[in-house]
């Protein structure tokens, strides 16, 4: 085999790694959304996505324009990760897990005990 070719057949098995991790990722979006009494299929269209995330951990949608602010964005997307946590009634620790580790912790939340209890905001 060529160096040209085995370079081809690993850029198709990375291909085919992140093909497979997205599809996972939007599964676990999908439940969670589904959780919190949302359509699911809304987690697999662009920017309607983060309208309904913005629905179930009960933010305005106006927040979606914050989201397109460079550095506020990062601010707006710590707090929506702490209120998804809280959404499930988990704590600030798995919060922090969903911030750095959301490929692990995500899936916790989709597929795991946490029941949706949205909670309100002043």
């Amino acid at each position: 085999m060529s160096v040209a070719m085995l370079a081809s057949s690993g850029a198709s098995v990375g291909l085919l790694v992140y093909l497979v991790f997205i599809v996972f990722e939007y599964a676990c979006l999908w439940r969670i959304f589904t959780k919190a009494g949302q359509f699911g299929w809304a987690a697999i269209i662009p920017i309607y996505n983060v309208w309904v995330l913005l629905k179930v951990v009960r933010r305005p949608g106006w927040w979606l324009l914050l989201l397109l602010v460079p550095l506020v964005n990062f601010v707006i997307a710590i707090i929506l990760a702490l209120d998804l946590a809280k959404s499930f009634k988990k704590g600030t620790g798995f919060a922090i897990g969903l911030i750095f580790l959301p490929f692990i912790f995500g899936p916790i939340l989709a597929f795991g005990d946490a029941t949706y209890a949205p909670v309100q905001h002043n």
